[in-house]
């Protein structure tokens, strides 16, 4: 690691029992806080965090402000669990219509910066098991506690359910074996953040609203290069929450995860004089599955597209109360 990487490291990187929320809601003061939960088709898990949170940290203490569920077109009771959680739920699609829907995670992270009022806004995923508060809790410390600090990102063990046993780690194979290859051959100076595709983070209002958003899995690793080409390295952080428990995805679908946040790093290359695109890359990709005996090919389309700035969207209110950057 490099010296000014690893000096980054020591200095911005927290764990989570560094942070007690009660100091961080007096430090808080009348600085409003949204928390984001993007959701499709996680009814089993995602009223749990919801009630959760809404119970400990807006009733108990009060950390959070507003908490909404944006669901992305769910077919199962994701709305219905997250609002009897006591969420704000908001369908993808009712953001911004006149601009239309894309798939993607991406796209529900950006529509929610019109739909939020935070000054500063945590994004959780919502497929978490066991979830603890105290990673929103941890997600805040950094921010509330030095203006300097514009973005945090977690990182956490993640444990691989292998189908025989729960494995300790291992549970971020498209972080091993892309993302922070990539990172460290064209991003060297992001090669201290430990998971780069963390779905856990938070950021000034005044910085997202700056920044394009990536429409599919590729959103994490471009808002990191983005982040750190708009503000800096100092301005950035990482917080340590333990242990993380998810849904596991199968082979196939990191595969397709693998090529859209490679699409993502190979786009922000290209915007950044790093790389030449002679031609369109293609945006599908073959696997194969096993049918009958035999091999038998599919192709799925990971078109990558790109929101521009919220900033610069017609529509977009912004929060009175936000201080600009």
């Amino acid at each position: 690691m490099r010296n000014d990487v690893r000096a980054w490291f020591d200095r911005r990187t927290s764990t989570s029992a560094q942070w007690d929320r009660h100091l961080l809601a007096e430090l808080k003061g009348e600085t409003p806080v949204s928390v984001v939960l993007p959701a499709r088709n996680e009814e089993a898990t995602v009223g749990v965090i919801v009630d959760s949170l809404r119970r400990n940290l807006i009733q108990r203490v009060p950390l959070i402000d507003e908490l909404v569920v944006v669901d992305s077109g769910s077919q199962d009771q994701t709305a219905r669990c997250a609002a009897e959680a006591g969420a704000r739920v908001i369908r993808q699609r009712d953001i911004l219509p006149r601009l239309g829907d894309v798939p993607g995670k991406g796209e529900a992270l950006w529509k929610s910066l019109a739909a939020t009022r935070g000054a500063i806004v945590v994004f959780i995923d919502a497929d978490l098991r066991s979830f603890d508060t105290q990673f929103v809790v941890s997600l805040l410390g950094p921010l509330l506690s030095d203006p300097d600090v514009q973005f945090v990102k977690a990182f956490y063990d993640r444990p691989l359910h292998n189908g025989a046993k729960v494995m300790p780690a291992g549970g971020g194979r498209v972080t091993e074996l892309v993302a922070r290859p990539m990172l460290n051959l064209h991003w060297p100076i992001l090669a201290g953040f430990v998971q780069p595709l963390a779905g856990e983070y938070a950021a000034r209002r005044s910085l997202l609203e700056r920044l394009p958003f990536v429409s599919g899995y590729g959103v994490e690793i471009a808002m990191l290069i983005d982040v750190v080409q708009r503000a800096g390295l100092d301005a950035m952080a990482q917080v340590d929450l333990g242990r993380r428990e998810h849904r596991n995805s199968t082979d196939a679908e990191l595969g397709q995860m693998a090529v859209q946040v490679a699409m993502a790093v190979l786009l922000r290359l290209h915007s950044h004089g790093k790389a030449l695109l002679t031609e369109e890359p293609s945006m599908s990709l073959t696997q194969f599955v096993r049918d009958d005996g035999v091999f038998v090919p599919f192709t799925t389309d990971l078109t990558v597209s790109e929101r521009p700035p919220m900033i610069e969207v017609a529509e977009y209110q912004r929060p009175m109360a936000q201080e600009p950057a």
